[in-house]
Formats: structure tokens, sequence, C-alpha cells
């Protein structure tokens, strides 16, 4: 049986938690419900890790996404923006199988990683991978 798409956490769940160093859509935001930002840890100038939850930068660059085509032209900003216009209610079939399927593979591998190698509770255990989860809306407080 296929698990469906559920992530644990909202866009604004995300943002208000601290995700991409604040800095994600640049100033760029007005096609996003303004709700999402009253509390989200946002940037005026460019990435902040102090902006991120666990305060450390975990995941790589637009420029590394796009080498390994994970770059799209329908979200140009990445899985982030695909999963906000997702949340808004925009379905496009064959974009959504393959960004669903993406989110499907990340947490397993992560979570097992903390799993296997950090006590229960500990959230100081493994924080870039626990920040990347949360960057996937992954809840990583397990």
């Amino acid at each position: 049986m296929k698990v469906g798409f559920s992530p644990e956490l909202s866009p604004k769940e995300m943002l208000e938690l601290g995700v991409f160093g604040g800095w994600y859509f640049g100033n760029d935001i007005d096609e996003y419900p303004k709700s999402w930002f009253k509390k989200a840890k946002i940037s005026d100038n460019g990435f902040d890790v102090e902006l991120n939850y666990f305060k450390i930068k975990s995941g790589q660059s637009r420029l590394e996404w796009q080498s390994k085509g994970w770059i799209f032209p329908e979200d140009p900003l990445g899985w982030f923006q695909w999963y906000c216009r997702y949340t808004m209610g925009r379905r496009i079939p064959a974009m959504d199988r393959i960004q669903i399927e993406r989110w499907k593979a990340f947490g397993p591998r992560h979570i097992g990683g903390i799993k296997k190698n950090c006590k229960k509770g500990d959230h100081s255990c493994r924080i870039r991978q626990r920040q990347a989860l949360l960057q996937w809306g992954y809840n990583p407080f397990f």
C-alpha cells in the first residue's frame, strides 16, 4: 500500500519555526497568505542562519539543486515553493507525483539516522538532519 502525502508541518508552521535562513522567497511573498508571515522568521536582507530553528545551515544551495535537476519551471524556487502552492490548492499531477516522491524519499532516511544515533528526546543530536527534516515538513522533535 502506498503511503500518502501528509507532511507533519504546514508551510505556516515551518516559517514560524524557522527555515531556509528566513530567505527562501526573498522579499517576494505576495502570492502567499499574509497569515503565514505574521509570526514567521523572515530576513529582510539575505540568508540568516540565526533564523533557522536549530541555528545551523542545512541543505544545499539553489545552484546545487539546479545542477541535480531538482528545480522545475513550475516552481523555480524548489520543493518548498511547490509545497506552498500545493497547500494553497494548485495541482499539476505530473509535478505533484515527482515532488511527493522526493518528499517520501527524504524523510525516512533522515529519521532513521536520528533514531539510530540519538537518544529519544535529545533534540540537540544531529541538528543538521533535524533542520533538514523541518525544511521538508517533517516534525524533527521525536
